[in-house]
């Protein structure tokens, strides 16, 4: 019987892992169509854009001012025509604060692979890039988590685990260590990589790819 594992290395601030997800979401539904005898399993791994920010993270205005300058507004305006192509409504303006995304990404790390993970990456997502929320601030990262179907105890717990919050650490390390040096990157079974928020059709072709050998 032939499996594929999808490994998606990306960043809960980047938005073109954002576009990225939702044109996974399209290669899976065009996968499902072709081969529904075949189920992905898809993982979400750490990596942090932002690597050196503070734990409390920095304006969000002098973020942007410092990393890109006169560029931003060509920057955003293109992905965010790209996102308005997948329904994705990016609202820059609402983001107040660039945050240190380590905690959130240990949200992740203990939600199960499949469906609970997904919602909360697409959670995380949202409350960012579409609701402006601070991923800085505990009590706006539980109300995001909890949305996701995480009980209020366990999003206590991973909030607070100093220890998880090592691993996850730890965790966007190996990617780096992998030479993976931006997001999103796919893995197809552990074999095939991807670099970029490609179109879906890309997509399942990597994935045909991956299972050649099988």
């Amino acid at each position: 019987m032939k499996t594929l594992t999808i490994d998606v290395v990306s960043d809960v601030v980047c938005p073109w892992c954002y576009v990225g997800k939702r044109r996974l979401e399209g290669a899976l539904a065009l996968w499902a169509a072709e081969h529904p005898d075949i189920t992905p399993e898809v993982r979400w791994h750490t990596f942090q854009l932002n690597p050196d920010m503070p734990q409390e993270g920095i304006e969000r205005a002098e973020y942007v001012r410092n990393k890109f300058g006169d560029r931003a507004g060509s920057i955003y305006e293109r992905v965010t025509g790209v996102g308005e192509e997948l329904g994705i409504d990016f609202a820059f303006d609402r983001i107040a604060r660039q945050p240190n995304t380590v905690v959130a990404h240990s949200l992740i790390a203990v939600s199960e692979a499949g469906e609970a993970q997904d919602r909360m990456v697409e959670a995380l997502f949202k409350g960012y890039f579409l609701d402006g929320k601070d991923l800085t601030d505990a009590v706006q990262l539980m109300e995001i988590a909890v949305t996701a179907g995480m009980t209020p105890e366990l999003a206590l717990q991973t909030l607070e685990d100093g220890a998880l919050h090592t691993q996850t650490l730890d965790s966007d390390q190996a990617a780096r260590e992998m030479g993976i040096t931006g997001v999103p990157f796919f893995i197809f079974n552990r074999k095939v990589g991807l670099s970029g928020a490609h179109e879906s059709e890309t997509l399942v072709q990597a994935m045909h790819e991956a299972l050649a050998d099988q």
